[in-house]
């Protein structure tokens, strides 16, 4: 079987994919969540002209030249705008964020006047215009201030909430069903010691991975290599409860491999590929009606890369997403590195920021795609693409920075 490139399966794994449907959530709530339609603002922000300093409100044709004397008719504060209007020769103590009265078009700042009783004198000159935050600067009513499709952070919220949105419309989230199977594994403190079993870890990894992008997660448990048990969870995972099954291990051919012949008695119409990266090779991907499924490798290591290439893109594909990954970012390599065969390499790396600013990966010296120990410790993926030629020390590269 010919091995299917990166960027295939990618593409063979979100065909036709779109957003699941549409919810509002309250405003606090929204963070992290895919915004589902646009949003428009429901109010001009700042609603007036609004004072960004404290000072005095006049006109600056009275402020022309320096010293000016002008007298102090009122006061404007937040909350509680002055009433009049300025007239020439005229000044209202104002305060941030109140609105700025008629008349008035500068606020000069209270450092640069001085006052006694009811006249102010400037000492220094202002601009026309200056400290002042005009109507509608930040934003209009009805104008759009956040796009469908985009991830919504902490900073967006604040502006959904200054637009006026108690609620937003986000992607419902995914329903993902994670199950693993193997006669080998037993739950972590579950074991009892006998050197054939493998304590499970990729279920938690996968599951932190799928919750991150998004989605809601639920663990089915470990299955033992047995046909008939795996097609009884196979089935509640396909009865509709969920939008995608994930399942690690069992996707490769071999005599114990029987999640695909499970899948495939179920009902899912389902395709085996070998993918060329490195960790990472056996593929399962198919369907059965709305149920999407995909299977990933059973190595711990191969399994939360192959996560990090296809379940997240996915799972954000399926809320919207208009950037679903996985994005990377430049760095410059800090050791040399032999030239690469076919497979698109996912090495890990640590990362070591230099005092000019540049980010430079270390290649972990273990590559080995069962030890999890130095996928923990390290900070990203260095990716080198299919027949990267040699890479010297300083040469640019791309990382993917890991996110928790």
């Amino acid at each position: 079987m010919a091995l299917m490139t990166v960027e295939e399966a990618t593409a063979l794994i979100t065909s036709g994919v779109s957003a699941l449907g549409v919810e509002d959530v309250p405003v606090q709530a929204a963070a992290g969540r895919v915004l589902a339609r646009d949003l428009a603002a429901r109010r001009t922000q700042p609603p007036a002209d609004m004072s960004a300093m404290d000072g005095y409100a006049v006109r600056g044709a009275d402020i022309a030249q320096t010293p000016a004397r002008l007298a102090v008719i009122g006061e404007s504060a937040a909350g509680r705008p002055f009433a009049g209007t300025v007239g020439a020769g005229q000044a209202v103590r104002i305060f941030t964020g109140a609105v700025v009265p008629e008349g008035a078009d500068t606020v000069v700042i209270q450092e640069n006047v001085s006052r006694e009783g009811d006249t102010i004198t400037t000492t220094a000159p202002t601009a026309a215009l200056r400290n002042v935050r005009k109507r509608g600067c930040d934003f209009s009513a009805d104008a759009p201030g956040l796009f469908a499709g985009r991830r919504l952070t902490g900073r967006d919220i604040m502006l959904a909430a200054a637009m006026d949105h108690a609620t937003v419309p986000v992607a419902r989230r995914p329903r993902v069903a994670l199950l693993q199977t193997g006669d080998e594994l037993v739950l972590p403190g579950q074991g009892t010691g006998n050197d054939s079993e493998i304590v499970v870890s990729n279920a938690f990894g996968l599951a932190e991975l799928a919750r991150r992008a998004g989605a809601d997660v639920t663990d089915l448990g470990l299955i033992k290599d047995d046909l008939a048990a795996i097609r009884a969870v196979v089935a509640r995972a396909l009865s509709g409860e969920f939008d995608l099954v994930v399942s690690s291990g069992g996707a490769s051919v071999g005599d114990h491999d029987l999640m695909a012949p499970a899948l495939k008695a179920e009902g899912v119409d389902l395709s085996v590929h070998k993918i060329a990266l490195r960790p990472g090779k056996p593929l399962m991907f198919g369907h059965r009606g709305t149920v999407r499924v995909l299977g990933l490798p059973g190595n711990p290591v191969s399994s939360h890369v192959c996560g990090m290439v296809y379940l997240v893109p996915l799972i954000r594909a399926l809320q919207g997403d208009s950037r679903p990954g996985p994005e990377t970012v430049p760095a410059r390599l800090a050791a040399d590195l032999p030239p690469n065969d076919v497979r698109r390499d996912f090495m890990r790396a640590t990362l070591e920021r230099r005092a000019d600013g540049s980010i430079h990966a270390i290649p972990c010296t273990s590559q080995d795609s069962a030890m999890l120990s130095i996928l923990s410790a390290a900070d990203c993926l260095l990716v080198r693409p299919p027949f990267a030629p040699a890479g010297r020390v300083g040469d640019p590269c791309e990382i993917i920075p890991f996110a928790d």
